[in-house]
């Protein structure tokens, strides 16, 4: 069973109580490994309901509060105020019928969508942004690294969390020579730090429903979660005592480290 039909299993168990049910939820980037897995757990946890994802065509969705909406419908949505948006950017892979029908957006559309979304209403944005391994210059781990993260972040959210983690140089698209350089990174693999190295998409898309419960509370402003955070993070069964400590603005913890097999 893949990762939507535990999904759509997921919305149909008993759980959230009325108030829950109050904290709607954009999703931008349904498909793929990690999209998959983010909407397995934002739909599962009940609390994000509805939860409406976009999508290039429709489908009957049969989960309970789980909504569709057509990408070139959205601007029209003015029905849907939805407070909280998260966004994955996830490399596609080959699909059929429903998981195909989610829209999978490129970087390039980050500060459209964005923009779009805070006419809609949205004051909480969540972004998954993933990078290859070890490709990411030290300074940008946590903090913006393009001028689109920048304009978003002066939009004018109360809250915008970019999560950095990190993928397999053979997961990310390789055009002309850059496949040559993700081969010999491959390779050389085990000099790249554990805490950068790649995190299953379940335990990212368990920090991302972890965050997407607490950002609302915390203090307004523009946080970049670095690579090394959601790794810590994946090592324990529960990421919200880690990501409060990240949302309090904590120090990354120490943690004993399994040795890496060569």
């Amino acid at each position: 069973m893949d990762l939507l039909n535990h999904a759509l299993r997921a919305g149909h168990e008993p759980g959230a109580t009325p108030a829950a049910r109050r904290h709607g939820t954009w999703l931008a980037g349904g498909g793929g490994a990690l999209g998959s897995a983010v909407l397995e757990a934002l739909l599962g946890a009940r609390v994000f309901a509805p939860l409406r994802v976009l999508v290039t065509q429709d489908f009957h969705a049969t989960a309970r509060g789980l909504h569709t909406q057509r990408l070139e419908t959205l601007a029209q949505a003015t029905d849907a105020r939805l407070p909280l948006a998260v966004v994955v950017f996830d490399v596609p892979r080959r699909a059929n019928g429903r998981e195909a029908a989610f829209w999978q957006p490129p970087p390039a559309e980050l500060k459209p969508l964005a923009t779009t979304l805070l006419g809609l209403g949205v004051r909480h944005l969540i972004v998954v942004m993933p990078h290859t391994s070890a490709t990411l210059p030290e300074a940008l781990k946590a903090g913006l690294a393009s001028l689109d993260e920048q304009a978003v972040a002066a939009l004018g959210f109360e809250h915008v969390a970019i999560v950095r983690t990190a993928q397999r140089p053979d997961e990310a698209p390789r055009p002309g020579l850059q496949r040559l350089a993700d081969a010999v990174l491959e390779q050389l693999r085990v000099m790249v730090p554990q805490r950068e190295q790649p995190v299953r998409p379940v335990k990212v898309a368990q920090l991302v429903a972890a965050l997407a419960r607490a950002l609302p509370a915390s203090a307004a402003g523009t946080r970049v979660m670095s690579p090394e955070w959601v790794w810590q993070a994946a090592q324990g069964a529960d990421p919200h005592a880690l990501v409060q400590a990240w949302l309090d603005g904590a120090p990354l913890p120490q943690a004993a480290l399994p040795r890496q097999r060569m």
